[in-house]
């Protein structure tokens, strides 16, 4: 029987570090995050050749498709009197609606993940009611000055446009802690993640709303963690229909996953559910 099917849909990137590049970006992390719970990732997204080349080394070439792009999305961050602003230094090439693989459009999970502005939001369209439908709208809730300075800005999407999407998940610092903005994504889709690091999520569910603790980790790397919390909250979504099964799952997946650098702490299922099973009050 072969796997269930995750398309994300975003740019990789790469993050500019001491003596070069490592590989992120939503799409990374979500996918390798779906392999290590058994899923089949495959990921549509758009880089130079060089970021292609990164790719290769974390999934096999028949789990991407890469639009040729002059550049990869490329993320710096600058300090300044000790205070850390992210910059981006290269966009790559926008995902639309066209550039879906004709037999990617039956995959079980979709997950539209921008980083940068970079998917075409009638993509909500394309997928709604034929899937299980996840958004993680960082990209959409930044933007950039003319020296690649980010910024917030507000991704305010009509009601029929949010209530199509199954879930939504995004941080606090996404939103800047704007408290109306979560509202007004929770009263029109039926599910609204909102993480908080280590203290955990919150969970809106029609009117309802509820607190989960994360298990204490110990950090090495918070690189992600978010990638890895939606991918994991998707995934157990669809598995059991249960959100809050889905958030204690993605709590623990994404805690792991900030103990080790980069890629490496992402944690496969057997390491989430013994966990789980030896902290059923969790």
């Amino acid at each position: 029987m072969s796997a269930p099917t995750y398309l994300v849909i975003g740019h990789i990137t790469l993050d500019v570090v001491s003596g070069g590049y490592t590989i992120g970006g939503t799409a990374t992390y979500s996918a390798v995050t779906a392999a290590r719970l058994g899923w089949e990732p495959r990921v549509l997204t758009s880089c130079s050749p060089q970021g292609k080349q990164y790719l290769a080394k974390v999934l096999p070439a028949d789990q991407f498709q890469c639009l040729p792009a002059g550049a990869t999305t490329t993320f710096e961050n600058v300090y300044v009197g000790g205070t850390r602003r992210q910059h981006i230094r290269a966009v790559a090439e926008m995902l639309r609606p066209a550039d879906v693989p004709r037999q990617w459009l039956n995959s079980d999970i979709v997950h539209i993940g921008p980083v940068a502005e970079e998917t075409d939001p009638e993509l909500l369209q394309v997928f709604a009611g034929r899937c299980t439908l996840g958004v993680t709208p960082q990209g959409w809730l930044r933007t950039w000055d003319s020296e690649g300075a980010i910024r917030r800005r507000r991704w305010e999407p009509d009601a029929p446009s949010l209530s199509s999407i199954d879930a939504i998940v995004l941080s606090e610092e996404d939103v800047n802690g704007n408290a109306d903005l979560i509202e007004y994504y929770a009263a029109h889709c039926p599910l609204t993640v909102v993480t908080k690091g280590y203290r955990g999520c919150t969970l809106h569910m029609r009117g309802d709303v509820l607190t989960l603790n994360a298990r204490a980790a110990r950090e090495v790397d918070p690189t992600g963690a978010g990638d890895v919390f939606s991918a994991a909250f998707f995934v157990r979504l669809h598995e059991t229909g249960d959100p809050i099964l889905a958030a204690r799952f993605a709590n623990v997946a994404g805690s792991f996953s900030v103990e080790q650098v980069g890629i490496a702490g992402i944690p496969s299922r057997p390491i989430v559910e013994a966990w789980l099973a030896d902290h059923p009050d969790s």
